[in-house]
């Protein structure tokens, strides 16, 4: 059974969308988190982010029965910091069960029941987002970029427009 993301937060978790982060910080991990943030915000971006993470579900696999597996939206999430950070799965672990941030992006609240995620799990799930899917990722991640700036440049000319009467 596998979910795109979980729809309802629970009572301590903090939506996604209004996670707030230092914005001095020149860390790798915070500017990769603001990234998936904003992709996360846009709804035509994430729907076409999620088509392509459904590719990762074998066929066999089934979406409706069996036990949950990792959501599509945390094996973005850690298989971006993977890859971005060019780091192996014990790293991934690491961060995943302890990193404050990583663990609000992943859904999990700070308090209450907050599961671990195992060593395994990870490599069993991370594995699937390879380099090629990241590739396909980067397309709509660079086209919503280039809508973002044109968005900027029309605000700013139409700012900088003064009236001749």
């Amino acid at each position: 059974m596998r979910k795109t993301i979980e729809e309802q937060i629970q009572l301590d978790e903090v939506d996604i969308s209004s996670i707030q982060f230092n914005m001095k910080s020149r860390d790798d991990i915070v500017q990769i988190l603001l990234g998936l943030q904003h992709l996360y915000r846009d709804q035509t971006c994430r729907e076409e982010i999620f088509g392509l993470l459904d590719q990762l579900i074998p066929a066999q696999v089934s979406r409706d029965h069996g036990r949950p597996g990792m959501h599509l939206w945390q094996i973005l999430v850690l298989g971006t910091l993977r890859l971005n950070l060019n780091c192996d799965y014990d790293r991934v672990h690491d961060l995943a069960n302890n990193h404050i941030k990583i663990r609000q992006m992943l859904g999990h609240g700070s308090f209450g029941v907050q599961p671990d995620y195992g060593l395994q799990t990870i490599k069993d799930n991370v594995s699937l987002f390879t380099p090629a899917i990241l590739d396909q990722i980067n397309q709509v991640v660079l086209k919503a970029g280039h809508q973002l700036v044109k968005k900027k440049r029309r605000k700013r000319s139409k700012a900088n427009v003064i009236p001749l009467s």
